[in-house]
Order: structure tokens, then C-alpha cells, then sequence
């Protein structure tokens, strides 16, 4: 049986996060020999190396990773298990933190009004939102990392997470637009600015169903840097409709036809956090608090709403390109990117 104590639990985490025995050893308060030894201990107990040593520090081995990222979760309960046990049985205010991780759209237009009505109804429950990018993992591997509590998502539509072990509840879905510069006379003719996120993989198969490319791609890291370039005349993009929620001046926003595609977003959390009272009652204000315009609720969703076989939108609302496209495919429709589930960035 491994018998790990709390205190070396903490200890794997700070020399994570310091990536420093000394460092770890100053930030606890404690001795660098006290630190390895610990170390050691938890290797011994474990049958594994956590911590490749070198000049450049402590870096977590494959081993190490996972095990840090069960000594977050398994230091969290810990954490709960006063307020937990205190409010048992009793509908009272709630006290302690809450960690959420969420892409920016989704913390910018839709944690605000949650995050109002919790402390309306729960004023001495304090919130820490971290805002990660829908890149590979995402919110759900902060959530699977013990870094969150729950995580604002990109989801798939019916599968499983992606991170494996989490709880993944879908929350409304939104449909997917186009961006471009208004009163342009061709937007077709405009560059794609794409953007490295896991959301650009729900559009590939629209892109390849469509009778036109367009001639080039610029990619950028940002989705409001990609709106500031289509606003300025240099390209034009596939949006979520979140992300499109106070765009810049000069940007004119066009259908995708009458089946555009589309994307759920959700929450992930963990098993163990689930029933906490701090995300229960969280979840209770996702699943009430009304959604931005233009967004559907996950279960009012129909399968011809979740069809990704549309078509553009009718040349008098798009124009058509003057001159043959280029045989190149845009990276969006090019790229075989992996969904987040529960995965978290920007949009």
C-alpha cells in the first residue's frame, strides 16, 4: 500500500511548480535536504523516478507528472473537507475559493453573470479564474492537473472527454460565422486568418465541402488579434459567435448558410469535485444563468443543428472571387487537430 502523508504531497507540488529543490525548500519553509529526502521517500514508496536532477533544476518525469497531478487533486479534497463537513446538512452561504479555468470567449461573456449571482448567494465564496488557451488539453488538463476545480470547455458532440477520468456536462452550443471587412466588395478574395485553437478542427469538414478556397492563410495566436486584422481589411475568419461578441469597428459578421457548423461548450470537473458544494452550487448557476444572444442550449441541440454539411451563404451576401482561388486549402480545413473535451484560450 502506498502511504503517502500530506506534507509530502505539498512537497511534490512545490518542487513541481519551482521546479527547484532549493526553491520548493524556501517556499515551504523548510531545508533543501529535507526536501530530497522527502523526495526520495515518495520515489521509494512509488517504485519510480518523479524528478530528472540536473544543473538546470528539478524537471517531472513521465512518472512525475502524474503524480503531482494527484497530489493537487488528492490536496484539494483535503482543502474541502472543513467547509464540506461545517455546511453539511445546511443550505448557508458557502465560504472558501474556487479555481475555474476557461478560453477567454467564454470568460468574457458568460462568467460574469455566473460569477454575479454566486456572490449574490454566496458572498464569502471567493473565485480564481485562470485563462487557458483551447490548445491540446486545455481547461480539462488544468482540471485533470489539479490546477481547477472545473473548467469551461470545448466539447465533442457526443463522445467522451478527451482527458480521460473527467466528468464533461455540455452547456449550450453555438453556431460558427464569417468575419469580414464591412463593405468589403469580395471577401472571398481576403486571406483566412487562422488561429492555432482546438475549435478550428470543427470546421474542417464544412471547409471541405465548400466550391470555393480562399487564395491564402494567415496564422495568428489571438482571436482578437484575428478580428483586428479582418476589421483592418487583411483577411477574414471563421468565428464562434462568442468570440464575435464585441467585435471591433469595421467588421461585418455573414451567416454560414442555414447549417453552419457549430460547437458545444461545457464544463469538465472531477469525479471527487463534483459533489463539493462549492462546484455544485457553480454548476447550479451554469445551467440557470441566461446565455449571450446568437447561443442554444446544449439540450434543445437537433441533429439537422448539428449537421456540418452547409453550404455558403447566397453570392448576394457573399460575393464571389473575381479570379480563380489558389489550389492551396486553407490550414483549417488541412489540419487534423484533436477536440479538447472538456478542452480549454482563447475561444
Amino acid at each position: 500500500m502506498t502511504d503517502l502523508a500530506p506534507h509530502e504531497l505539498r512537497i511534490l507540488v512545490a518542487v513541481d511548480e519551482e521546479q527547484s529543490f532549493t526553491a520548493a525548500a524556501a517556499r515551504l519553509d523548510t531545508t533543501q535536504s529535507a526536501v530530497s529526502h522527502a523526495v526520495r521517500a515518495c520515489e521509494r514508496k512509488l517504485g519510480a523516478v518523479l524528478f530528472e536532477r540536473g544543473r538546470h533544476g528539478a524537471r517531472p518525469t513521465a512518472a512525475g507528472a502524474r503524480a503531482v497531478a494527484y497530489a493537487r487533486r488528492i490536496l484539494r479534497l483535503l482543502d474541502a473537507i472543513g467547509p464540506e463537513v461545517r455546511g453539511a446538512g445546511t443550505d448557508g452561504p458557502l465560504t472558501g475559493t474556487l479555481r475555474i479555468a476557461a478560453f477567454r470567449s467564454a470568460a468574457a461573456h458568460l462568467l460574469p453573470s455566473v460569477l454575479a449571482r454566486l456572490a449574490e448567494r454566496h458572498p464569502g465564496l471567493g473565485t480564481h479564474v485562470r485563462i487557458v488557451r483551447e490548445i491540446g488539453r486545455g481547461t480539462a488538463g488544468e482540471v485533470a492537473d489539479g490546477r481547477a476545480d472545473l473548467g469551461l470547455a470545448t466539447l465533442d458532440a457526443g463522445g467522451p472527454p478527451a482527458v480521460p477520468g473527467l466528468v464533461a456536462v455540455r452547456l449550450y452550443e453555438e453556431s460558427y460565422a464569417l468575419a469580414h471587412p464591412q463593405g468589403h466588395r469580395a471577401p472571398r478574395e481576403l486571406p483566412l486568418v487562422d488561429w492555432d485553437e482546438n475549435c478550428g478542427s470543427y470546421t474542417r469538414d464544412w471547409w471541405q465541402r465548400q466550391d470555393w478556397i480562399p487564395p491564402a492563410t494567415v496564422n495568428v495566436e489571438d482571436d482578437t488579434v484575428a478580428l483586428s486584422l479582418v476589421a483592418q481589411g487583411l483577411g477574414m475568419a471563421i468565428m464562434p459567435r462568442t468570440a464575435l461578441l464585441g467585435a471591433p469597428a469595421g467588421l461585418a459578421v455573414t451567416d454560414l448558410g442555414p447549417r453552419p457548423p457549430s460547437r458545444f461548450v461545457g464544463y469538465v470537473t472531477t469525479p471527487e469535485l463534483a459533489g463539493t458544494a462549492a462546484v455544485r452550487a457553480l454548476i447550479r448557476e451554469l445551467r440557470d444563468v441566461p446565455l449571450p444572444v446568437g447561443l442554444a442550449p446544449a439540450q434543445l441541440a437537433t441533429a439537422t443543428q448539428l449537421s456540418k454539411t452547409g453550404q455558403l451563404p447566397a453570392p448576394a451576401q457573399l460575393p464571389a472571387p473575381a479570379r480563380p482561388p489558389a489550389p492551396a486549402r486553407p490550414s483549417t480545413a488541412s489540419r487534423s487537430r484533436r477536440n479538447s473535451s472538456a478542452s480549454a484560450s482563447s475561444v
